[in-house]
């Protein structure tokens, strides 16, 4: 078993400074605690929470920020930035490899179909009742954790975590090695000649769609499906 102990040097910032709510407060206009970061045994960690607390936002600075590797680990993925994020990683040389639950082969919106038409290697994990992860590893220095599934529904709407952590190359290695495992026996995932892009839906279910994607998908993709509708396909939970 890896732990980190010991967290020192908290801070927080606060999405604002609301005063304590009122009595018979309902929770409608709930103060989101945007970050914390601290240390613990040298490993430096930064926590984010939402609804709306930065969550997204952390998360595409990391995969910017990446150089060498992202490898990604996901239950739900319908994130239009996080997705743009990653094929942005992969056209300036970054390897992105993704391995996601097995609803993501048959679900009717889904990122996967996304990033296999933009050419990144993703595999749905068929082992499991429900691969249910929700990680990153990125150039085998960063870990990113936590309940936070990579959907505009859990930026907006839900109550969860991400947690960020940096300098703790025992840990990173540990998850790294757990995606690698969970690859071996997941299955590539091709993608559907349906849905190549991302755009909003209005009938997602609770995890939500998100704003339009153009479709970037190639020229050859285009001509294999000559479709009738508009080259912005749907994609969204």
């Amino acid at each position: 078993m890896l732990s980190l102990s010991g967290c020192k040097q908290l801070t927080n910032t606060p999405q604002n400074s609301s005063s304590a709510p009122p009595a018979g407060f309902n929770g409608s206009n709930e103060t989101t605690q945007r970050s914390n970061a601290g240390t613990a045994n040298g490993a430096q960690l930064t926590v984010h929470f939402s609804p709306n607390g930065g969550c997204t936002e952390s998360i595409v600075n990391e995969i910017d920020a990446a150089r060498k590797s992202i490898w990604v680990q996901a239950y739900s993925f319908t994130s239009t930035p996080i997705a743009k994020a990653l094929v942005e990683a992969a056209r300036r040389g970054v390897k992105v490899t993704a391995v996601l639950d097995k609803s993501n082969a048959t679900a009717r919106y889904t990122g996967a179909t996304f990033l296999v038409n933009m050419g990144i290697p993703t595999y749905t994990d068929n082992k499991h009742a429900i691969a249910h992860n929700k990680v990153m590893v990125i150039d085998d220095a960063t870990v990113i954790t936590g309940s936070f599934n990579f959907t505009k529904a859990a930026e907006q709407s839900n109550a969860e975590n991400c947690l960020i952590i940096k300098d703790a190359p025992a840990i990173v290695q540990a998850y790294k090695s757990n995606i690698q495992a969970h690859i071996a026996h997941s299955i590539p995932y091709e993608g559907r000649a349906t849905v190549s892009g991302i755009a909003d839906t209005s009938n997602a279910d609770a995890e939500g769609s998100d704003a339009s994607l153009s479709d970037t998908t190639t020229t050859t993709h285009r001509r294999r499906r000559k479709r009738s509708r508009t080259s912005t396909s749907l994609f969204g939970l």
